[in-house]
C-alpha cells in the first residue's frame, strides 16, 4: 500500500499526486495537518531517512521558529518532537510503500526510478 504524506495546498505535493495518478499508481493521500501524525509513523520514516532530511530548514515554518527552538533541534528525538508539534516543518511529500524505504520530496525522474525498481 502506497501512502503519500503531505498537505494538499503544497505545490510539490500536488505535483506528486498528479504524477502518481497519471501513472495509474494506487495510493492513499494522508493530509497530516487534518488527519494528524503520530510518533510511530515518524519513527518509521526515520528507519530509512535521516531526521535532517525530514526537517525542512529552508521552509517558512522553520524560519518562523524562535532561534532557541531551532537550536534545540540537535537529535532525532528533538526533531520528532518538533515534527509532531508542527507538521508543516516536514519536507514534503513523504512517500511510503514504494519499496523498502521512505522517500522525501518529488521530481518526476526520481519517482520514475522508484517505481521502476
Amino acid at each position: 500500500m502506497i501512502t503519500l504524506y503531505g498537505i494538499p495546498n503544497c505545490d510539490t505535493v500536488k505535483k506528486a499526486r498528479v504524477w502518481l495518478a497519471d501513472q495509474q499508481h494506487d495510493f492513499t493521500f494522508h493530509d497530516f495537518k487534518k488527519q494528524g501524525l503520530d510518533e510511530a509513523t515518524v519513527r518509521t520514516w526515520l528507519k530509512t531517512l535521516d531526521w535532517e532530511v525530514l526537517v525542512n530548514k529552508k521552509g517558512t515554518t522553520w524560519r518562523a521558529l524562535p532561534d532557541e527552538r531551532k537550536a534545540a533541534v540537535t537529535s532525532a528525538d528533538a526533531a520528532v518532537a518538533l515534527m509532531l508539534e508542527n507538521p508543516s516543518v516536514i519536507k514534503r511529500p513523504v512517500l511510503v510503500g514504494a519499496g523498502p524505504q521512505a522517500h522525501v520530496g518529488f521530481n518526476a525522474a526520481m519517482y520514475q526510478e522508484i517505481f521502476a525498481a
